[in-house]
């Protein structure tokens, strides 16, 4: 029998990061097995402190790397420079990493050279195409390639790790974390009978479309045609209420602040924490987002996601029936919404569908491979 508890330090950097990680934290701490570091890079700041606020959760370590419009460069060079001290403080046996942001990258880096083995949530998505999502992909493949513990959320993410030559043994599959943050989050909201204070209940109690964009692969152009179709949809549906939480990056607000600022029925609002965020969700009658978490949880809220992307890593939710790809092209993203609108028979086929990405319990399956290795 172990007595001597298994340290590992859990290292993470953007909102998703936080919210995927954070039952998993919570899950940990309350096992005896483990000894639980948290450390921040600070990739994200403000984002990251309202999730952690949120879950009642707290860090250990702080690399406040955050700088204004900082570069995928900057933010790698910095976690390089400075979280090998406190891998040295901590001296985890397991270094907990999630996804695809730079903050994973770089951390499984770190703990690749201090000789520490990496644990990889949500591993194995893939698009084939390295600059589709930019830098995820890479970011994936990369911190994949250094793991040696790799938790699929799906069957198809086992297959994609098992093609790239990963042992099976390596691989758990354990449905994703989001759904675990999901469903902590609705208990919460639900018991403290939390309502918006954003917004009118009269705006509430209306058809919602709730949109939300930041991907860089749509600066430019592609955030141009999603504005012109959003306004030439919000026109069309007067009483349809377009809600959008505007992401801070300024190659977001320019074209949004500029095109979506003219009618009464577009509501453009300061990014919301998750509690705001999910009840948003949970209020709304479909969902236009360039996001790989919505496309997890939207399904398990029965809302029908139209995915702002050329690609997507999470080719489940499209072949279960709860998303679809309409991609930039302003008249494919107004010809789509208009028919999740218009057709009933088409939005419940779409709003029923079976959420393929989890029960929940990712984060105790996760636990117990990592106490039995």
């Amino acid at each position: 029998m172990r007595t001597v508890k298994k340290k590992i330090l859990i290292v993470l950097g953007t909102r998703p990061e936080a919210i995927k990680l954070a039952p998993l934290i919570i899950e940990a701490k309350k096992n005896s097995a483990f000894e639980v570091n948290v450390c921040l890079t600070g990739q994200h700041q403000e984002m990251v402190r309202q999730i952690f606020d949120f879950f009642e959760i707290n860090e250990d370590y702080n690399l406040s790397i955050m700088r204004p419009n900082q570069t995928l460069g900057h933010i790698t060079s910095s976690i390089l420079c400075e979280l090998p001290a406190v891998i040295d403080k901590v001296n985890p046996e397991i270094i907990i990493v999630h996804g695809d942001t730079t903050t994973s990258f770089a951390a499984a880096l770190c703990a690749y050279y201090s000789k520490t083995k990496v644990a990889h949530v949500e591993a194995g998505l893939r698009t084939w195409n390295k600059y589709s999502p930019f830098p995820e992909e890479i970011n994936r493949k990369l911190t994949g390639s250094i793991s040696d513990f790799h938790f699929a959320p799906t069957n198809l993410a086992l297959s994609n790790l098992i093609k790239e030559g990963v042992p099976k043994d390596k691989i758990i599959v354990t449905g994703n974390t989001v759904i675990d943050a999901l469903f902590l989050a609705k208990n919460k909201i639900e018991n403290n009978k939390y309502e918006s204070i954003q917004f009118d209940p009269l705006i509430l109690n209306k058809q919602i479309v709730l949109i939300t964009g930041h991907r860089r692969e749509n600066f430019g152009d592609g955030f141009l045609n999603i504005c012109k179709a959003v306004r030439n949809l919000a026109i069309r549906y007067k009483e349809v209420q377009f809600i959008y939480p505007v992401h801070l990056n300024p190659n977001v607000q320019k074209p949004v602040y500029e095109i979506l600022n003219k009618d009464s029925n577009i509501h453009l609002i300061p990014p919301v924490d998750y509690k705001e965020f999910v009840f948003l969700m949970s209020k709304s009658y479909l969902i236009l987002s360039d996001s790989g978490g919505v496309q997890e949880e939207a399904p398990s809220l029965g809302k029908p996601t139209l995915v702002m992307r050329d690609t997507t890593e999470r080719p489940e939710a499209l072949k279960a029936g709860t998303a679809k790809l309409v991609g930039t092209d302003a008249n494919e993203i107004e010809k789509n919404v208009s028919i999740l609108l218009e057709n009933r028979d088409e939005y419940k086929k779409m709003s029923s569908a079976k959420n393929p990405y989890g029960d929940g319990l990712a984060s105790k399956r996760i636990l117990e491979m990592l106490e039995k290795s």
